[in-house]
């Protein structure tokens, strides 16, 4: 897993992500088809804001949303962006993570 920091205060809006962000915070996984270390992904952010309160997790299927993508520079499946509660991308992160990464990346959005 390879972690970048902010994303120059890039703010991400509920309709570009197709649902409502999360009352503290959104875990937001863009996934391929394909890509094995996606639903793994899915499966460990799944449990993560199942454990938090007011932490949601939305997957964006990659190939559906190639302008998100090519406006949020994703390179590969999965990503995973960190949102605060006003939707500011606080951390990046490509690459299968841990839960223990994800729950202090959660640390800076709540």
């Amino acid at each position: 897993m390879r972690v970048r920091g902010r994303d120059e205060g890039r703010r991400l809006e509920a309709a570009e992500l197709g649902g409502e962000l999360g009352e503290r915070a959104t875990l937001v996984q863009f996934s391929s088809a394909f890509c094995a270390p996606c639903r793994a992904t899915r499966r460990v952010l799944g449990e993560v804001a199942g454990l938090v309160p007011g932490v949601i997790h939305v997957e964006i299927d990659a190939e559906s949303h190639l302008d998100l993508v090519r406006d949020l520079e994703i390179l590969k499946t999965p990503t995973v962006l960190v949102l605060d509660a006003a939707g500011r991308v606080v951390r990046r992160a490509t690459g299968q993570p841990r839960k223990a990464d994800v729950v202090a990346a959660l640390g800076e959005a709540v």
